[in-house]
This record gives structure tokens, C-alpha cells and sequence, in this order.
């Protein structure tokens, strides 16, 4: 999984023949750009729908999209840097992913004591809307997804978010003909988990193009 990338090292530009998935190119930076946008909408979104209906794998979702606009922001940051710029900044990614997952967990746990009940019709119209919102993202950097791990990273983020949604819309659902929390919980849980084992990727590979460059 974390040896798919790693032709970047020590090659120039002219390496790369298709153009269109060089890190350089133009229409990379204008996909990070919109990737950064929606996600910035999505975070604001999510978050004042996850409060509203007392939702935490909403609300998961939400600093999830706040992370990952950081994330599309970092990569527009060092996009024209040295491999060994990019490999720090995946690492730092990396370790964010590493740590909302572990957020995530202990946010669960809490609420799993201590929280109510979902609002269920709120969950699903918003994981609806980041659904699509996701899946286009994804659509956008697809041709990205096997480069450095600074890009992968970023692949990485797009896909488990779009997984995370599908998992909203679930839980939502498993809310609604239960009438208890534990859909929401548990969604929540397995989204801490994806970012637990993603960061753990984006890190291993990070390391490696680091000592390669």
C-alpha cells in the first residue's frame, strides 16, 4: 500500500509523461484549490448540523473537513518545494490524521456515557450533501492518487471521507428505526479507525521518502 509512490525521488519534470498528474501542474493546484473551498463550506456545514441534531459522527465529519481544508492548504503550500518539503508536510499530515483519530475515539467514548439521542432527518440530508460533496472532490484528484505522499495523502483523505458519508447516511438511518444512539456511536468509531489507519500510511511513507531523498 505505501510503496505505490515512490518514483518521485531524484527524477526531474521531464520524467513524467503525463502531464496532467505532476504535482507542478496548473490543473493540480486549481483541483487543490476547489477541494480546499468545498471543504471550507462543508466544515461550517457540518458542524452547525451536527450540533443541531446532537449528532457526533456529524460532528466527527466536521473537524474532518476543517482537517482536511488544512490539509489541501499545506499541499498548495508546498507544491513547487523539493521532495523532501513535501515528504515533511505528509508527515505532518500524517500525525493530524493520527491524532483526530484518536480525538474521535475519546469524543465517542464520552458520549457514549454521556449523550443523547441523534436527531436522525438532519444527519441524513447533510450526509447527503457531503456525500456528493466528497465524491466530487475524489472525482477531482483521482488522477493524483499514486504520486508522492504528500499527494497520496491528500487521495487518501478524499476517499475515507466519502466512505465516512456513506457511513453517515447508515447511521442516520440505523438512528431513525432504533431510536437510540448507538448507529451514531459506532460510525463515529469506525471514522476514528479509518484516520487511525490512513495517518499510519501517509507517515510510513512519508519516513521513507524522507530517508530517499
Amino acid at each position: 500500500m505505501n510503496n505505490a509512490c515512490q518514483h518521485d525521488h531524484g527524477h526531474g519534470h521531464h520524467h513524467h509523461h503525463d502531464h496532467s498528474a505532476d504535482a507542478s501542474s496548473p490543473r493540480y493546484r486549481r483541483v487543490l484549490w476547489a477541494a480546499l473551498v468545498i471543504n471550507g463550506a462543508m466544515f461550517v456545514t457540518e458542524l452547525v448540523g451536527g450540533l443541531g441534531a446532537d449528532s457526533v459522527s456529524l460532528l466527527a465529519d466536521a473537524v474532518d473537513f476543517f482537517g482536511d481544508a488544512a490539509s489541501y492548504g499545506i499541499s498548495l503550500a508546498v507544491l513547487g518545494l523539493a521532495s523532501r518539503w513535501r515528504a515533511r508536510a505528509a508527515l505532518f499530515k500524517g500525525w493530524t490524521m493520527l491524532l483526530w483519530g484518536a480525538g474521535v475515539l475519546g469524543y465517542t467514548a464520552w458520549n457514549a456515557w454521556a449523550g443523547s439521542t441523534p436527531e436522525p432527518v438532519t444527519m441524513g440530508w447533510i450526509g447527503a450533501l457531503a456525500l456528493a460533496a466528497n465524491v466530487a472532490v475524489a472525482v477531482m484528484l483521482f488522477a493524483w492518487r499514486d504520486g508522492d505522499a504528500n499527494m497520496r495523502s491528500v487521495w487518501l483523505c478524499s476517499r475515507n471521507d466519502a466512505i465516512g458519508n456513506l457511513a453517515v447516511l447508515a447511521a442516520a438511518l440505523g438512528v431513525f428505526g432504533s431510536g437510540t444512539a448507538w448507529p451514531d456511536l459506532l460510525v463515529a468509531a469506525g471514522m476514528g479507525l479509518l484516520a487511525l489507519s490512513a495517518g499510519r500510511s501517509v507517515v510510513q511513507q512519508a519516513r521513507q521518502e524522507l530517508r530517499g531523498s
